[in-house]
């Protein structure tokens, strides 16, 4: 259903692999859906503003309906589509022009004359004038507006786009501007597969806008899920399971985990889901480098606890796993960890807390004047060891401004020095133990750059 800060939803929806991902990333202008020839690719409902049409709209694209192999998705993708079908106000049915018309796209048509929601038929893979005639072989499914298009090579779309923006509903709310992403925060949800990452969002969003199932790899692509909680944007990014590179079956899933590493660079925030029942495995530390490496804001979330919270002593058993967690994870010790169930419900909506919690962080600075003294008794208290003959000197420090466009401002920190070289990890990190006794910057990354200057010596 549409807010009033929302644009109207279209979805495409049709059978596998007539194109439907090819369709959708024409119109959203850039490459987000995952376009393969296996069929049955996408299985989760993606979603991108669409604005070349002049009227923005949400556009939707869903999992294929019927199609061979893993049946004990399609209940799940059919039942994406029916909730695409009845949250939208356009629906844009694909079929295959050299693949001709099939039962399924007869049993699909039935379906969505059924919605009595305005349909827009492209009967894709027209790539040629002389194509063109294949448009009627779909005339008996007895919709007025069909347009041959390619998605592929972009014949036919400007029609079909016209068409659509026809189509939308005229709401005053329209002329209102929309949110850009730059002004929404952008939470990627992160993890191996099966560890419950559609399932927490589903979770926190109280519908079944991600498709839940117990295979792992359910998800493939990084799905872009917006949301609005008391007057506050959200873009939840729900990305691929990430499993070791080794053991990729398919090159679809190849293609998912590469997915999944430009979803943690693109993130403002990412949220780590770990198995409780599982642990803390080899990979979930992989994916922990990965955040840490691209310096990203984090919050860890233990799932299903539901499966192992003891009778008596829950609130020990919790610290236990939150300590073991922490030790294992020490990539991200500056992560919240929140221990959850997205299955019961059970504290996953303090998330948004934590979120919140970070967000107030970022804004957070020292002054020149305080982190100087303390960057002075610290030196002081623990001097910085000899490397090759020669002391680190400290002379001055300062928080850098971050960049104005960030929803996080990861906190820097600029230490002039005598030599950069002689700032080692260990001693970094001591220092940024130090500046977090000052300012504890929870779910936030701290980044000392070390610049070289000379020393001043009084005349």
């Amino acid at each position: 259903m549409n807010g009033k800060s929302e644009p109207p939803n279209v979805a495409i929806v049709g059978r596998p692999n007539v194109g439907k991902s090819a369709l959708f990333n024409r119109l959203a202008g850039r490459q987000i859906a995952i376009v393969h020839d296996q069929p049955g690719i996408t299985r989760d409902r993606i979603s991108a503003l669409c604005t070349r049409g002049g009227k923005p709209f949400t556009l939707w694209d869903t999992g294929g309906v019927g199609g061979a192999g893993e049946s004990e998705l399609i209940a799940h993708v059919e039942g994406a589509v029916k909730t695409a079908v009845r949250d939208s106000d356009v629906l844009l049915f694909v079929v295959d022009a050299k693949q001709g018309l099939s039962p399924i796209d007869e049993e699909l048509a039935r379906m969505l004359r059924r919605s009595r929601k305005p349909v827009v038929v492209a009967v894709n893979k027209i790539d040629h004038e002389k194509h063109e005639s294949l448009e009627s072989d779909f005339a008996s499914l007895g919709f007025d507006d069909t347009f041959p298009i390619s998605a592929a090579h972009g014949r036919g779309i400007s029609e079909l786009l016209e068409a659509i923006v026809d189509l939308l509903p005229d709401k005053q709310e329209q002329d209102r501007p929309l949110p850009s992403r730059s002004d929404v925060l952008q939470t990627a949800i992160i993890g191996r597969p099966n560890a419950g990452k559609s399932s927490i969002i589903n979770s926190l969003l109280r519908s079944e806008r991600a498709i839940v199932s117990a295979l792992p790899g359910t998800t493939r692509d990084a799905v872009d899920i917006s949301y609005e909680r008391d007057g506050e944007q959200f873009l939840f990014i729900d990305t691929a399971g990430m499993r070791a590179r080794s053991k990729h079956s398919t090159s679809v899933e190849v293609f998912s985990v590469m997915r999944a590493e430009r979803s943690i660079r693109r993130a403002d925030l990412c949220v780590l889901i770990v198995d409780v029942t599982a642990g803390v495995t080899g990979q979930d530390k992989k994916i922990a480098a990965l955040i840490q490496k691209a310096r990203k804001a984090s919050i860890v979330i233990i799932n299903k606890f539901d499966l192992v919270k003891p009778k008596r002593g829950a609130r020990t058993a919790v610290d236990e796993i939150v300590e073991t967690t922490r030790e294992r994870l020490f990539f991200l010790d500056y992560a919240p960890v929140l221990v959850a169930s997205a299955l019961t419900g059970e504290h996953v909506d303090k998330l948004f807390r934590l979120i919140a919690k970070v967000k107030r962080a970022a804004q957070s600075r020292i002054g020149t004047g305080v982190l100087n003294r303390l960057m002075q008794g610290a030196t002081a208290a623990n001097p910085p060891p000899m490397i090759s003959g020669r002391r680190l000197k400290l002379f001055y420090a300062t928080q850098a401004s971050g960049e104005q466009d960030r929803q996080l401002q990861t906190p820097e920190f600029v230490l002039f020095v005598n030599d950069p070289k002689l700032l080692g990890e260990t001693y970094r990190r001591y220092l940024e133990a130090r500046i977090r006794e000052v300012e504890p910057y929870p779910g936030l990354p701290i980044i000392l750059t070390a610049r070289p200057r000379k020393e001043t010596r009084p005349k």
